[in-house]
C-alpha cells in the first residue's frame, strides 16, 4: 500500500524567523493520527532566515539526523561540538541520556534549507553522541546512496536504530527499483523535481509511506532529488 502525502497536506507555520512544514504531530501540531511512522517519529522542513535559528535547548532519548539542502547551518552542544553544517551535509546525534544543543543559520544574507528528522531509539539512555559527513551529489548520481543506518553499511553514518536512509538525484527519464525485506515500510520524500513513484506522481515536498509493497519503482520525470528510508 502507498499512502501520499501531498506537500500542502503538511502542517505549516510561519515565524517570520523559520518557516517551516511539520510531516508528523510536533510541537503545537497535534494529531493523534499522524504521530510516527515506524520509529520515524519527526519529519520537519525548515527554512531559517539569515541569523535566525533555535536557541539552546535539551533533547533525550531520541536518535536525531539533520541534512543541510541548501546554505549552512551553525551547531553548539553541551558535548562541546561546535560545527558548521553545510550543503550536502549530514549530521547525526544521539540524545540518549541528555544533551544541550542550539542551531543558528551564521549567514547574514543567505536563509538555510534543511531537513530535521527524529528516530525513536533502540534502546533508552545511550550515552550521548555526534558526527558529521558530507556526501557528494556525483555518489548520489542515479542511483540510492546509503548515508545513514542502523545496521553495518561502509561508508554510512550510525544511528542507534533499525532503519537505513538513503539519497539520490536522479536524472530526468531515469528509473530505480528498491527491493523490500518483507515486514517492513518505506518513507519516501522529493526533495526536489518530479518522480512516478509505482504509477503515483510525486512532486516537491511530497511524500509517500509504503508498506507491504516487496518492489518500489521510481522514474524521474524532471531532475529529481529524493530521499528514502527504509524503516523496520
Amino acid at each position: 500500500m502507498i499512502r501520499i502525502i501531498r506537500s500542502e497536506e503538511r502542517f505549516h507555520a510561519d515565524y517570520g524567523w523559520l518557516d517551516t512544514r511539520y510531516g508528523f504531530s510536533f510541537a503545537g501540531y497535534w494529531d493523534p493520527e499522524n504521530v510516527r511512522f515506524g520509529s520515524l517519529r519527526v519529519f520537519n522542513e525548515d527554512v531559517i532566515q539569515p541569523r535566525g535559528g533555535f536557541d539552546t535547548h535539551p533533547h533525550d532519548n531520541m536518535e536525531i539526523m539533520t541534512y543541510v539542502i541548501s546554505g549552512a547551518l551553525e551547531h553548539r552542544d553541551s558535548m562541546g561540538n561546535r560545527e558548521v553544517i553545510r550543503a550536502g551535509e549530514i549530521q547525526t546525534m544521539t540524545a540518549g541520556t541528555g544533551i544541550l544543543h542550539s542551531e543558528h543559520n551564521p549567514s547574514d544574507t543567505e536563509p538555510v534549507h534543511l531537513l530535521q528528522i527524529w528516530f525513536l531509539p533502540e534502546r533508552r539512555n545511550l550515552s550521548p553522541s555526534y558526527a558529521q559527513k558530507r556526501f557528494s551529489e556525483d555518489d548520489m548520481k542515479n542511483r540510492l546512496l546509503p548515508v545513514v543506518s542502523g545496521r553495518k553499511v561502509e561508508g554510512t553514518l550510525h544511528l542507534n536504530q533499525d532503519v537505513t536512509v538513503y539519497l539520490s538525484r536522479m536524472d530526468a527519464g531515469h528509473e530505480l527499483d528498491f527491493v523490500q525485506e518483507e515486514g517492513r515500510r518505506i518513507h519516501l520524500f522529493v526533495i526536489g523535481g518530479e518522480v512516478e513513484v509505482s504509477g503515483n506522481t510525486l512532486k516537491e515536498g511530497d511524500a509517500a509511506r509504503v508498506t507491504d509493497l516487496p518492489r518500489l519503482s521510481l522514474k524521474a520525470l524532471s531532475n529529481a532529488h529524493l530521499m528514502l528510508m527504509d524503516l523496520a
